[in-house]
């Protein structure tokens, strides 16, 4: 299949494009390489993409509507993996106008991409955080979303409501993953459990929010690459909106004293209060995930810490 990847010098774009590349996929990766954290680690990805059969990389900023707009004429997809995004819940209160620019403004000019040259499948990166400050969990699909606990939030819900539009109006198929707090090897370095080791192996404090009250659903970036792989051969339909997480919760102390295992030394807390624009918890109902796809996490929160860690130290000493 020719695919276009949207951010795939990220996070989840780099174990993607690897996953569709071992798969025979033909890739066209797009991504801007922005500063928003140290680009060193999204090159150090995407050296590791060049090197695989069937990839090609074009750096392009998803709001340049001219050039996004000449890479879907001569494209040829057959499908796209939309994950290109100014992400980070606290910096969309530092710089908003980003956050507008990409996640809304980006993600039109990838919908009328697939309007006008006609894909088979349009598969996007929504998030966890347009549940916002809902209080029932599990959070389902069929929630409301109307109460965005920040601004990076509320584009994520126009991003899906977008898409939800242009299914409407012009037929393009489309499936909105809401991502789980995503972590493991080759991770952001701004997500918590990478900030917090970085700063336990250099004996720094961590700056723990809302007193260590915050439960998360984490869910390791290989089963959240076999979740996009399969809700990519799916027939597409109508548009949907689909949870991918682990479906269970875990308490930032147990995270964090798993760190503290696997690096060796013990973390010095800095309890603090509640930051604008978080939550308090996360929770992925997983029912119309597993019953669409038959896909179940295989990665335990351990494990998974434990394969980043290995990672980190690796990474660090290089």
């Amino acid at each position: 299949m020719k695919l276009l990847v949207t951010g795939c010098a990220g996070f989840i774009g780099m174990h993607l494009c690897r996953r569709l590349a071992a798969d025979g996929h033909d890739i066209t990766g797009v991504d801007s390489l922005d500063s928003y954290y140290d680009p060193a680690l999204k090159l150090a990805r995407l050296d590791r993409l060049r090197a695989l059969k069937g990839f090609r990389f074009r750096q392009l900023d998803i709001t340049d509507r001219e050039a996004l707009a000449a890479l879907f004429a001569a494209g040829g997809f057959e499908s796209v993996v939309h994950l290109a995004a100014q992400a980070g819940v606290r910096h969309s209160l530092e710089a908003p106008f980003a956050f507008i620019d990409s996640n809304v403004t980006g993600f039109l000019g990838v919908l009328e991409g697939c309007r006008r040259y006609p894909v088979r499948h349009l598969v996007y990166a929504s998030s966890s955080s347009v549940y916002g400050r809902n209080t029932k969990v599990p959070f389902s699909e069929d929630d409301p979303v109307v109460h965005p606990s920040s601004l990076y939030a509320a584009t994520k819900g126009a991003g899906e409501l977008m898409a939800e539009t242009y299914g409407h109006l012009f037929a393009v198929p489309c499936t909105g993953l809401r991502f789980f707090t995503v972590y493991g090897p080759w991770g952001r370095p701004d997500m918590a459990y990478f900030s917090f080791a970085e700063a336990i192996a250099q004996g720094r404090p961590i700056d723990v929010f809302n007193q260590g009250r915050m439960q998360r659903d984490f869910t390791y970036i290989d089963d959240v690459v076999e979740g996009v792989v399969r809700v990519l051969a799916m027939p597409p339909g109508q548009p949907r909106i689909l949870n991918l997480g682990s479906g269970q919760t875990e308490e930032l102390e147990s995270l964090i004293t798993l760190l503290e295992r696997y690096l060796g030394k013990k973390a010095e807390r800095r309890l603090l209060p509640m930051q604008p624009g978080d939550v308090t918890m996360t929770f992925a109902g997983m029912r119309a995930m597993q019953e669409l796809t038959g896909w179940q996490p295989t990665t335990s929160l351990e494990s998974g810490l434990e394969k980043f860690v290995a990672w980190y130290r690796e990474y660090r000493s290089a």
